[in-house]
Order: structure tokens, then C-alpha cells, then sequence
């Protein structure tokens, strides 16, 4: 009997032992995916969906810019999704042309035009190639001490020095590239209508827009226009 008991005392410390170490690699997994997504630019994978759940997931994220051997960072906090050619908003609305033909390459590039005689716009293509989808990146927060204003699409691509010269770049490369969110980030999202777009008949009023409500880097809201908070479930 109490050789019977002894058994079973192992076994269960043995079992015990075993649950630990599954736990404790599953732990680690879970630290080093954490730490991949930190130090490692956002694989294309991101970047292959649709615009509107990648345009929500980049807020909090940190866009990085090497440039002349200087190494900028910030953190993004407000974005726009642009989601087709259905979208009036969107520039492939008007068929695919030399100016918008980067939008159809597979999501993970770079799209930069020029606006208004004055600014360069730095888009982030997304869905699979030959579905012209982007993200506009509107602004961002200046990490690293940097003291630089960025709460405007024109303002961020300016300070970066982002022009259409890296149209077309891999943003999975060194030169312009994403990293995922800090550990224990966890952004307020709310979302509202875009801004600028009064041109696109219904779709002025899509709700493409994402913002982190807490930041005070964003650029404006749209007039007569009461913002709404993402869930939960929609923002993780």
C-alpha cells in the first residue's frame, strides 16, 4: 500500500514537472515571438490583408527610417485605410495608371505620391497583388528624444525624409521598415470618417480612419463628426 502511494507521488511530481516545462516553453515562445516582432520589421504577411484591419493594427506600431546613417523612430497613431477600387476615395477608383501602379503589388510596399503641389504622402500597400488597397500613415509620435512634429501626413513624410524616391520600397528591407508594438502598448482606438475626402460622394462618409484617442500627435478630426471607439475584440 505504501509502496503503491510512493509510486503515485512520483508519477504525479513527475507529471507536475512535465506541466511546468510545457508551461514554462510556452512562456518563452510567446517572450521570443514578442521580441521578434520588436526587433525584426513586419514580415509581408502583415501587410496581405485587407486595408482596413491592417490600417487599425499599424496604430501603436513604430515606423523606422534610416536615412544618411541616422536612424529615426516614432510611433504611429493615426492612419487611413483606402479599400479598393470601390472606394471613390481611393486612387485606384480611377484605374490602374503610372502613378498608382505600385498599389498593385503585393501588400508590403511603399506608396508615395505627391499632393497639392507641396507634399509627399507615404502609404503602405496592402491585400494580395493586383487588389489595389493602401494604407495612408497621417501621424505619429516622435520616440527617442527626437523632437520633431508629425501630427500630419505631409509634417511626418518631411521630417523622415520620405519622398517618392522610396515609391515602390520593401518595407520588409532597412531603409523604411515597421516594427510591431511595444510590449504592455495597448492603444485606445477610435475610429470616424476621413479626412479630405468630400470628393467621394457615399464614401465621404465611410468610417476609415483610426486613431489612438489618447495621443496628442494626431492631426484633426473631420468636421461635424463624433468619433467611435473600437472594441475590444476589434483592437486587439
Amino acid at each position: 500500500m505504501q509502496k503503491t502511494l510512493a509510486a503515485g507521488r512520483k508519477k504525479g511530481r513527475a507529471t507536475d514537472a512535465i506541466g511546468r516545462t510545457a508551461r514554462q516553453n510556452a512562456h518563452r515562445q510567446r517572450l521570443f515571438a514578442t521580441m521578434i516582432l520588436m526587433t525584426a520589421p513586419l514580415p509581408h504577411n502583415f501587410y496581405q490583408r485587407d486595408a482596413a484591419t491592417v490600417a487599425r493594427e499599424l496604430i501603436g506600431t513604430i515606423l523606422v527610417r534610416r536615412y544618411r546613417g541616422v536612424v529615426r523612430r516614432c510611433r504611429i497613431v493615426e492612419t487611413e485605410a483606402y479599400v479598393g477600387p470601390h472606394d471613390l476615395a481611393c486612387h485606384a477608383a480611377k484605374g490602374r495608371t503610372p502613378r498608382t501602379s505600385t498599389m498593385y503589388l503585393p501588400g508590403g510596399h511603399a506608396y508615395v505620391y505627391f499632393i497639392y503641389g507641396m507634399y509627399e504622402m507615404l502609404n503602405v500597400v496592402t491585400g494580395a497583388k493586383d487588389d489595389p488597397q493602401a494604407v495612408l500613415i497621417r501621424a505619429a509620435e516622435p520616440l527617442d528624444d527626437w523632437k520633431a512634429d508629425l501630427s500630419g501626413p505631409g509634417k511626418l513624410t518631411r521630417a523622415l525624409h520620405i519622398t517618392r524616391a522610396q515609391n515602390g520600397l520593401d518595407l520588409t528591407g532597412t531603409e523604411l521598415y515597421f516594427l510591431g508594438r511595444q510590449t504592455g502598448d495597448q492603444p485606445r482606438i477610435h475610429i470616424s470618417r476621413r479626412i479630405g475626402v468630400d470628393y467621394a460622394k457615399h464614401w465621404r462618409d465611410a468610417e476609415l480612419r483610426y486613431y489612438d484617442a489618447v495621443s496628442r500627435h494626431i492631426s484633426k478630426h473631420p468636421k461635424g463628426h463624433r468619433p467611435k471607439a473600437v472594441s475590444a475584440k476589434d483592437s486587439s
